[in-house]
C-alpha cells in the first residue's frame, strides 16, 4: 500500500502529511486534518484544486482516491462559520404561525485567500527579518537585510535625539547605537516605531499572549498596513496567500478590516492553544559572559547587576 504525500496550507503555515494512503477514508483524513490545523470536525472546510474548489468531506466512508486525491494535491484549511451538521439529524419544523424575523447580519464577502504565519529563523534578528519579509514578500536570503534595518534604527535615533534620548532608550543615544547594531541584540517596539515611520506604513503586531493587535505607526494614518506575528520573544511575519494561485501579499489597505480581523482571529486562536511564550519560564544566554538566565526578570537582574545588555535566544 503506497503511501500519499499531501500539502496542507492553514494559517499557522505550511506542512506535508504522508501517513494516508489513497485507501484511507474521508474520516481519516478529517481526524488529521483537524488535529493539525486545531479546527473541530463539525467547522472543517477543505479546499483544493486550483482555482480552489471546496473539497466534499461529507462521505466519511469514501476512499481518497475515490474523491479524487493523490500525491502532490495541496489542501488548504478554513473554518467555517457554520456546523456541518449530518443529514440525517436534521430537523424540518414548519411554524405555527408567521413571524416577522429581523433580517440577517451583514456578512463580510468571501475572503480572497487565507492569511499564513511565515516562520523565520529564531536568531536575535527576527524582527528585522520579519520587516525585511513584508515590505518585499520573499525571505532575506543574502543576510544583508537586518544588519541594514539595524543600522537605519541606529542613525534614525543619532538623527532625532530630541524624540529619542536616554529616558526614552533607557540607556545613553550612542551606546544604544551600537548596542542595536549587534546581531545579537533583540528589536522591540522602538524600532517597530522607527521603521513604521521610516517607509510610511502601520506596523500591525499580532500579539498572541494577549489575543490583541498593537499598532505602529497607527495615529500617521499611513494608507499601508503589514502584519508580524509576536509570541513573546520571538516575531514572525503573516502573509495572504490567494486561493486564486496568485502572488502572495503582505501589504494591505489599512483600511481593510477584513484582513485585521483575520490576524486578530489568528491572535485569538493563538492564544486558546497556547501558541506563545511564557517569558517568566524562557531561557536566555548572556552572550557577554555565557550564563544561562532564565526568564525575563533574572535577565533584568543579570543586566542591573553586571552591566551586561545583550542576550541571546536559546
Amino acid at each position: 500500500m503506497t503511501n500519499i504525500s499531501l500539502k496542507l496550507k492553514t494559517k499557522t503555515g505550511q506542512q506535508v502529511i504522508n501517513s494516508l494512503s489513497k485507501e484511507s477514508t474521508i474520516r481519516e483524513l478529517k481526524q488529521i486534518l483537524s488535529l493539525i490545523s486545531n479546527i473541530p470536525v463539525n467547522r472543517l472546510q477543505v479546499l483544493t484544486g486550483f482555482p480552489p474548489k471546496t473539497l466534499d468531506i461529507s462521505k466519511d466512508d469514501l476512499s481518497l482516491g475515490n474523491a479524487g486525491l493523490a500525491t502532490g494535491d495541496a489542501l488548504i484549511l478554513q473554518e467555517s462559520s457554520t456546523i456541518n451538521i449530518e443529514k440525517s439529524t436534521q430537523i424540518n419544523a414548519v411554524p405555527s404561525q408567521s413571524i416577522a424575523l429581523p433580517p440577517p447580519p451583514t456578512e463580510d464577502p468571501p475572503s480572497e485567500g487565507i492569511l499564513i504565519k511565515q516562520v523565520v529563523a529564531a536568531d536575535n534578528s527576527c524582527l528585522f527579518t520579519s520587516v525585511h519579509f513584508v515590505l518585499n514578500g520573499k525571505v532575506d536570503e543574502t543576510g544583508e537585510a537586518a544588519p541594514y534595518l539595524r543600522q537605519l534604527v541606529a542613525e534614525t535615533i543619532r538623527n532625532d535625539v530630541q524624540n529619542y534620548d536616554e529616558a526614552i532608550l533607557g540607556k545613553p543615544v550612542a551606546e544604544y547605537c551600537t548596542w542595536i547594531q549587534n546581531d545579537s541584540s533583540w528589536g522591540g517596539a522602538i524600532e517597530l516605531a522607527i521603521l513604521a515611520n521610516y517607509y510610511g506604513i502601520e506596523i500591525a503586531v499580532v500579539d498572541t499572549i494577549n489575543a490583541i493587535i498593537n499598532r505602529f505607526g497607527e495615529d500617521q494614518n499611513y494608507p499601508v498596513r503589514v502584519f508580524l506575528m509576536f509570541d513573546g520573544i520571538h516575531y514572525d511575519p503573516l502573509y495572504l496567500e490567494p486561493f486564486n494561485g496568485e502572488k502572495i501579499q503582505t501589504l494591505f489597505e489599512t483600511a481593510d478590516e477584513r484582513v485585521y480581523r483575520d490576524a486578530l482571529t489568528l491572535a485569538q486562536e493563538a492564544k486558546s492553544s497556547r501558541q506563545y511564550t511564557d517569558v517568566n519560564k524562557f531561557t536566555l544566554k548572556c552572550m557577554v559572559c555565557n550564563v544561562m538566565l532564565r526568564g525575563q526578570v533574572e535577565a533584568q537582574s543579570h543586566a542591573k547587576t553586571t552591566g551586561h545588555m545583550s542576550f541571546g535566544e536559546v
